[in-house]
């Protein structure tokens, strides 16, 4: 019997993705996000809801940050505190997961194990099924409809194989972190968006409301897309496309007003912005994450009143020196399309992976740094041949309004992964066409030219931001290739 190509992709990412995760089978976490994260679940599974820092936890955290809880209300020594400051959606399938496993410590384990089998492998099927939804061809080129599916179909293949072997998309469920669950999330919303687009069903309607919901319930910051997506499908089809603003809204709810009535105000999903402006306007910082100051505001325990000390300081912070607004915008945009090194230097740099020769630590950090150069590049160029329709607006509203919060608020290279999908199959649609295919498109009409000298442009700036991030990092690199680069201990 023949296996489908989505299966067959699916068993390759999914062993692929198996190899890391059997090799780090002892692997505990660290005191950080993954750390919260863990408290969390471990909170829910107990029947304890949605608590974190009980005293346990905070006799591990002593020796790093000083927790006064004194002042933290309803605060439950044996159980914790009650929080808003996370989006729950994560720490829930955490906690299902050590719910089925138990709480010792295997419970990581099972934790990477879920993660590859229902969130990482997954992702490269549904990039084949999102590009398979995009019809690229058919808009972009004059050609009968089988030639058309054809190179559609190689499309979509190359670009579930590129999702399938991205090294940082391998290794990223050796991670507790939300991403996780925000890519295959994020990817299942468009995809039933462009059914909603092509097929207004009240299903795809209604479905496309539920994964967006779901999908802000993991990480906030897709919120911005997904009203504009939800205002975008009402724009197209009327009154049909409320039932997705509206599923959007029962599934969200709930949580809103668990958390309002937490802080007796109306709340959102999580009350982590303060915090993250703090961070990204701080005098110190240049717009991504900083360590010092990332652990000014731990000890304040109401989310509430974190939140509103970070945001007035972030505030103030930009009126002492609004002539730093626009340069750390600048910086954001450069860290967002940086390249994705902060995993290896943090890792390699803290002895974990011990001691690594110089020409096989280049190979490495080859391996993991020049797909996303080939990807970004080959994906500008290969934006600049489609022609707009409401598909392919509705994969231009996703890279602007993601990109956008980012830009104003905090940055770092690993956010850009959750675009990778879409960068794949923009980058594939490049490759299938090739470097003629900008020649024709630069004759075809003013629009082309425009089209490519932007993409153009695009290119030489992902090169000169890159050129700078290599010369500004120089003597750490140069630390690190040294005969004692594992024991240089740069933070995060």
């Amino acid at each position: 019997m023949k296996i489908s190509f989505p299966v067959r992709i699916y068993l390759i990412a999914l062993i692929l993705r198996l190899v890391p995760v059997l090799l780090t089978r002892s692997l505990g976490i660290g005191l950080d996000d993954m750390f919260q994260y863990d408290m969390l679940a471990r909170s829910i599974s107990s029947g304890h809801g949605f608590r974190w820092y009980a005293q346990d936890d905070l006799k591990m955290l002593a020796p790093y940050v000083k927790f006064d809880m004194t002042t933290a209300k309803g605060y439950d020594p044996e159980y914790g505190l009650y929080t808003s400051f996370r989006a729950p959606l994560y720490p829930a399938f955490l906690a299902l997961v050590y719910f089925f496993n138990g709480l010792d410590f295997s419970r990581f384990f099972a934790a990477r194990l879920a993660q590859i089998i229902f969130l990482g492998a997954p992702l490269a099927p549904l990039t084949y099924w999102v590009t398979k939804r995009l019809s690229l061809f058919p808009l972009s080129f004059e050609m009968d409809q089988e030639r058309g599916k054809k190179k559609e179909e190689v499309v979509g293949r190359i670009a579930a194989w590129i999702v399938a072997c991205y090294p940082m998309l391998l290794v990223y469920p050796l991670g507790l972190g939300t991403e996780n669950l925000f890519f295959v999330l994020l990817l299942s919303s468009f995809f039933f968006l462009l059914k909603s687009i092509d097929n207004p069903a009240t299903i795809h309607f209604l479905l496309a409301g539920l994964f967006l919901a779901l999908t802000t319930l993991t990480r906030s910051v897709i919120l911005p897309f997904a009203v504009i997506s939800i205002l975008y499908l009402i724009y197209l089809h009327r009154k049909k496309a409320l039932l997705t603003g509206l599923a959007f809204i029962i599934v969200l709810l709930p949580w809103v007003v668990r958390n309002s009535l937490l802080h007796h105000k109306l709340t959102g999903v999580e009350t982590s912005m303060g915090y993250n402006l703090y961070l990204g306007y701080h005098p110190e910082g240049n717009g991504s994450f900083v360590f010092g100051p990332s652990l000014d505001l731990l000890s304040i325990m109401d989310d509430a009143e974190r939140d509103k000390v970070g945001t007035q300081t972030a505030i103030q912070f930009i009126k002492d020196a609004p002539e730093r607004f626009i340069p750390l915008a600048v910086n954001r945009l450069g860290f967002f399309f940086g390249l994705e090194k902060r995993v290896l230097v943090y890792f390699y740099s803290n002895n974990i992976l011990g001691f690594i020769p110089k020409p096989v630590l280049l190979i490495i950090s080859a391996f993991l740094l020049l797909p996303f150069v080939f990807i970004s590049i080959s994906s500008a160029l290969g934006a600049s041949l489609l022609k707009c329709d409401s598909r392919i607006a509705l994969e231009g509203l996703l890279f602007f309004t993601y990109l956008l919060p980012h830009v104003f608020i905090l940055a770092e290279d690993r956010f850009h992964l959750a675009l990778i999908p879409y960068m794949a199959i923009l980058a594939a649609y490049f490759w299938v066409n090739g470097f003629q295919s900008l020649a024709v498109c630069w004759r075809e009409s003013n629009y082309g030219k425009l089209a490519v000298l932007v993409a153009t442009l695009v290119v030489f700036l992902l090169l000169t931001n890159w050129g700078f991030e290599l010369a500004r990092d120089a003597d750490k690199i140069s630390a690190l290739l040294g005969p004692n680069g594992n024991k240089t201990y740069f933070p995060y």
